[in-house]
């Protein structure tokens, strides 16, 4: 696929958030396609708001940083409430592939503030003009990795397969945990197949 493609990512720490779009990046350089990866980490232990931007189909350091809002052709969410901070980055038609993943924020705790529940989340999205993919934690394989899994999910749901077929991915994963290559394999392509909640 030619053109340029923009993706934008949250959650937060502890989930291997930044390694989705370290793997989509490797897999980029590996085919000659332009990228640029820009993460941003918020507090450092766990829990902590995490971002990344990553820009597809141009060459590295030709653009800016940011995203800009209302451009993403694609949004990554790993934890609920977290969407909601990155609704207003995606375009009209936009992919938002969900995990339902629930951390509840001081405030919330504190009771403060009141937690979102999926159907508030999917209704943003789609006043956003967006698509929603949701997907339950629940059914992450037992002992996968709920962000390869993720990366299945993102490839099933979205026109990133237009950048890099399953076998490309799956060579990343494989050499990036060697001791786990099969079970990470499998829960890529749990994620592929997967069917996310609209």
């Amino acid at each position: 696929m030619s053109g340029y493609f923009d993706v934008y990512t949250v959650g937060v720490g502890g989930q291997g958030l930044l390694t989705i779009s370290e793997i989509i990046t490797e897999a980029a350089a590996a085919k000659g396609i332009g990228v640029n990866f820009f993460p941003t980490k918020g507090m450092a232990q766990r829990g902590g708001f995490v971002k990344t931007q990553l820009r597809l189909g141009r060459e590295a350091g030709s653009c800016s940083p940011s995203i800009s809002p209302g451009s993403a052709d694609l949004i990554v969410s790993m934890e609920l409430s977290e969407t909601l901070k990155a609704v207003r980055y995606g375009r009209q038609g936009a992919d938002y592939v969900v995990l339902g993943l629930r951390w509840q924020p001081a405030a919330v705790m504190l009771g403060k503030a009141p937690y979102p529940d999926e159907k508030q989340v999917v209704e943003e999205i789609r006043k956003n003009g967006g698509a929603a993919h949701c997907f339950d934690p629940a059914d992450v394989p037992g002992g996968a990795r709920a962000n390869i899994y993720m990366l299945g999910a993102v490839y099933g749901h979205s026109r990133l397969s237009g950048f890099f077929s399953k076998e490309d991915l799956e060579k990343i994963i494989a050499g990036s945990w060697k001791n786990a290559a099969e079970k990470n394999i499998q829960a890529f392509r749990a994620g592929c197949s997967a069917r996310g909640k609209p």
